[in-house]
């Protein structure tokens, strides 16, 4: 059945798919290609919104509002949260 979701997800040009609206307190990345997940993130509260995306300094972002939902008795809070992958060495 899955778990209900409050928010949508987003899509990147490099055909990954973000989403975070569930009440489990992860965001999450798939190939839309496919529907393999590739990563997921524990949020420091429920993240029930959509996902944004933004460059910076060549640099692409995911960003994330983590403030909980009391109606799915998520963790309550105040965050913002940013993931990035990490710099090429």
């Amino acid at each position: 059945m899955g778990m209900p979701m409050l928010g949508g997800p987003i899509s990147t040009a490099g055909n990954v798919l973000f989403i975070g609206a569930t009440a489990d307190n992860y965001l999450r990345a798939y190939n839309m290609s496919n529907g393999e997940k590739l990563w997921q993130g524990r949020l420091p509260a429920g993240g029930q919104a959509t996902p944004m995306t933004y460059e910076a300094n060549g640099k692409q972002f995911v960003v994330i509002s983590a403030g909980g939902h009391g109606s799915f008795g998520t963790k309550m809070g105040d965050y913002i949260v940013a993931y990035a992958l990490p710099d090429e060495k």
